[in-house]
């Protein structure tokens, strides 16, 4: 860079941002190789503010190839505002099914209502209404406002932060939120304004297939030239990212049980909190579970661990459930699900109630349900390990 160039480059908290001549030559390449190269996305047939918001959401947290079939069922159930606004929630929750972090979905509603009732229906064009929405953030107002409305908003999120950080060699750790502001700021700097939906796209497209987190080749990328930390030999270092906190361990007996009639027993989780109006199977927790894992891994009694007794189990079933049925002395399976925050260790017992055991005394939140119409009721992760470890053992041998 000539004396003249480093006079016109602007400096943001340190870093040297390029000069316009090269900033519009990034533009340039970055543009031409999205052009060739863009990924055939169902929410890129046009540029609707629905279809970008929902795919927006559901891409929080989850990968592409995962999201495209949900996303094309949601849209065939929900296929305007109005419609996701007047939702049943059982619907809702069903449609949802699978992709976890279900207060995605319950926001996407919310923010659905907002809509009908303060915007007459219509997405709001200004960014600083956007972000009103609920469970909208400054990414995904980034998004829906350069992509639907051709505004020079960035989109920021982890994936471009880790481009922007190979490109100028940025230290600022990536995981500290406070440092999302720099990132944004720089974006502004180097955004096409004629095409900052594309150039967001562009930049997500590059990180989903070149600039990924690991196996990383930057000498295949097409803006290697503009790439600070590739030219450096320091691509290694970034970007700086401080490790996640560890989820916290939690344990719990899963209790399958059946009647007489072979229905099996279901509880309704509460209407707030972790897993939120969704049904499982009974779910107890109990620290002396802890015993069946090691290092994450479940042990049979036979391992050691043959003391515990079923008998603890049925009395917390006969107080909370109102029934006390006949266990199987040693769990069927053991399994884990993890959540952002929480590693759920899962002991899985089955039990059968007694002949005249009457069944119309379990609480209000419980049902008696056939396994022929477990896909009426939504169930999330844990229950479907619950489901599916009952039916190895049982059904399908």
């Amino acid at each position: 860079m000539n004396e003249t160039s480093m006079t016109t480059a602007k400096v943001i908290n340190g870093i040297q941002i390029w000069p316009q001549e090269k900033i519009e030559r990034f533009r340039t390449t970055l543009l031409s190789w999205y052009d060739i190269e863009k990924r055939d996305l169902p929410w890129r047939k046009n540029n609707d503010p629905y279809r970008i918001w929902v795919s927006e959401i559901m891409l929080q947290q989850t990968r592409v190839d995962t999201v495209i079939p949900y996303y094309l069922n949601f849209m065939r159930t929900f296929p305007s505002i109005e419609a996701l606004s007047q939702a049943e929630e059982d619907t809702l929750l069903k449609t949802w099914e699978g992709l976890g972090y279900y207060s995605r979905v319950r926001n996407l509603q919310k923010a659905a209502i907002q809509i009908m009732e303060e915007y007459n229906g219509e997405m709001p064009r200004d960014p600083k209404e956007i972000i009103k929405l609920k469970g909208i953030g400054p990414y995904t107002t980034g998004a829906i406002a350069s992509m639907a409305f051709g505004l020079p908003e960035p989109a920021v999120d982890g994936n471009i932060m880790r481009i922007l950080s190979r490109l100028f060699e940025i230290d600022a750790d990536i995981a500290v939120p406070a440092n999302r502001k720099l990132f944004e700021e720089i974006l502004r700097e180097i955004i096409d304004p004629y095409r900052p939906g594309d150039f967001n796209q562009a930049l997500m497209d590059l990180g989903a297939t070149i600039c990924t987190p690991k196996n990383y080749h930057p000498e295949k990328s097409p803006v290697k030239e503009f790439n600070q930390s590739y030219l450096n030999g320091t691509w290694e270092k970034y970007p700086v990212k401080s490790k996640k906190k560890k989820a916290k361990p939690v344990y719990y007996a899963g209790v399958v049980i059946s009647n007489q009639k072979g229905e099996l027993l279901l509880e309704k989780r509460p209407s707030n909190g972790l897993l939120a109006s969704m049904w499982t199977f009974p779910l107890l927790e109990e620290s002396q579970i802890s015993q069946f894992f090691a290092k994450g891994k479940f042990l049979s009694p036979k391992e050691g661990t043959s003391d515990y007794s079923v008998n603890e189990l049925n009395d917390q079933l006969d107080l909370f459930y109102g029934i006390k049925p006949v266990l199987i002395k040693e769990p069927i399976a053991g399994d884990t699900h993890i959540f952002s925050h929480l590693k759920w260790h899962m002991a899985i017992y089955y039990g059968e109630l007694p002949k005249n055991d009457l069944i119309d005394s379990i609480p209000e939140h419980c049902a008696w349900v056939k396994p022929e119409d477990f896909d009426q009721y939504t169930f999330p992760g844990p229950q479907m390990k619950m489901w599916a470890a009952y039916k190895n053992k049982f059904l399908e041998k």
